[in-house]
């Protein structure tokens, strides 16, 4: 690759899916690709690397996919899973633990529940940080997973007709992923409570750029689209149970929701997953979310090989 793609990877911060063009997302899909023989006979590329994990958060597959990634690229992993277990509950700041844990790591993933605060520890930090999701606002290593993931099943990115269902006001996951597929050829439709509808700020973002179709009923889009995008209702979301109550179950996938689906049609999901998908849609052919934490790892090992300069 010519000098000046590999110069803005390495040692870039992760923040947002909107920093990045559509030439940087190939670029990672094909470092991404490099990566798969690597995930399962390992690798030595990032021996002598740290990879400090601070997660604000409750989480198991991204923290876990982090720490499978720089593991299987010979590097080794520190930090925390839960606030309570650091020196949080003695009342540090971010910035001070930023600059603390920066002395110890080559690169730091952060999970926090606040917007803006993987932006905020980026201003602080001597080293690299991966935004792995910053409250309701955007998770990007999960955005290029699941644009990996349908480029690989799907063979293409533009021309599909894609769904998102389920929370799409808190769903960090899909804000990131909208602005990402807003650099395709694709339509997309939004499918969700009232109550839960896309964030204006990204309704509008995309609306300049792509075909974008607002709806509550998900039973007239099924038969349309190539791309099912499911998130669960989250609850901890919520400031008030009563209203999480009035939306809790507002959507099922089962096979009876699928009966007018294309053939070809696949479903994603960033799990966990509570009842919106059925469990009798696992084996089916449409399913490919457990394919995604699969892709997860070799995306975020190609994006850690390139933050570190080990990957050209």
């Amino acid at each position: 690759m010519c000098s000046g793609i590999e110069v803005e990877f390495k040692a870039r911060d992760i923040i947002s899916i909107k920093d990045f063009s559509r030439g940087d997302i190939n670029f990672v899909f094909k470092t991404a690709k490099s990566m798969e023989p690597l995930a399962g006979k390992g690798s030595n590329m990032l021996r002598g690397k740290i990879l400090a994990t601070l997660f604000y958060e409750a989480s198991t597959r991204t923290r876990l996919s982090f720490e499978s990634a720089m593991h299987r690229l010979g590097g080794s992993t520190i930090g925390f899973a839960e606030a309570e277990i650091a020196s949080v509950r003695k009342g540090e700041n971010l910035a001070d633990t930023i600059r603390t844990v920066e002395n110890y790591a080559d690169v730091i993933a952060l999970r926090h529940p606040l917007e803006g605060a993987a932006r905020l520890a980026a201003e602080f930090a001597k080293v690299p940080i991966i935004n792995a999701g910053s409250g309701a606002e955007e998770h990007p290593t999960q955005a290029l997973l699941d644009l990996y993931t349908i480029k690989k099943e799907k063979g293409k990115i533009d021309g599909l007709k894609i769904a998102f269902v389920g929370d799409l006001r808190f769903g960090r996951t899909v804000h990131s992923l909208a602005y990402a597929l807003s650099l395709y050829d694709v339509e997309l439709y939004l499918v969700s409570p009232e109550s839960l509808r896309m964030r204006r700020e990204v309704l509008q973002t995309i609306k300049e750029k792509i075909n974008v179709t607002e709806r509550a009923n998900l039973e007239k889009i099924v038969s349309l689209v190539d791309v099912l995008y499911v998130t669960r209702i989250q609850k901890e979301r919520f400031p008030d149970a009563a209203e999480y109550a009035k939306v809790k179950g507002s959507y099922k996938i089962d096979l009876a929701t699928l009966g007018e689906a294309k053939k070809d049609l696949i479903v994603l999901h960033p799990l966990p997953r509570l009842d919106e998908i059925a469990t009798e849609v696992d084996g089916t052919p449409y399913a490919r979310y457990f394919q995604q934490v699969w892709n997860g790892i070799v995306v975020r090992m190609a994006l850690l090989a390139l933050i570190c300069g080990a990957a050209r």
